[in-house]
């Protein structure tokens, strides 16, 4: 077994609701990426951000359908997971707050919560 086989891969989803369009998820999924200690660990491999379609909600016609998935990789999973799960949870804040203030209307809610993966 190679080094870091036997370390599982997790992974934070964060779902917006029904109220969010294409253009939040892509706005959010940038102001991830743009966000340093993310940004840090994207750039060495040990974090991936991808947009995923729902698998277990069909979405109203209304919503996006579309999930940001963070999968944290290799060392990186177990050693600093629940830092970077508390950064996106106020990252994600702070975004719905900016939103907010610049565009009308309320900003959709949004739930950041830890997900099994597979290597995605």
């Amino acid at each position: 077994m190679a080094e870091g086989d036997s370390v599982a891969n997790r992974g934070i989803r964060v779902r917006l609701d029904d109220t969010a369009t294409e253009s939040d998820i892509g706005a959010l999924r940038k102001w991830l990426e743009r966000e340093k200690p993310l940004d840090e660990l994207v750039r060495a491999g040990e974090l991936r951000i991808h947009e995923q379609r729902r698998t277990d909600e069909t979405g109203s016609p209304m919503g996006a359908g579309m999930d940001i998935v963070m999968v944290l990789t290799g060392a990186a999973a177990s050693t600093v997971f629940q830092e970077v799960l508390d950064r996106v949870k106020r990252a994600v804040t702070a975004w719905r707050d900016n939103r907010r203030e610049v565009e009308n209307g309320e900003s959709p809610g949004a739930r950041v919560e830890p997900v099994n993966t597979d290597d995605r």
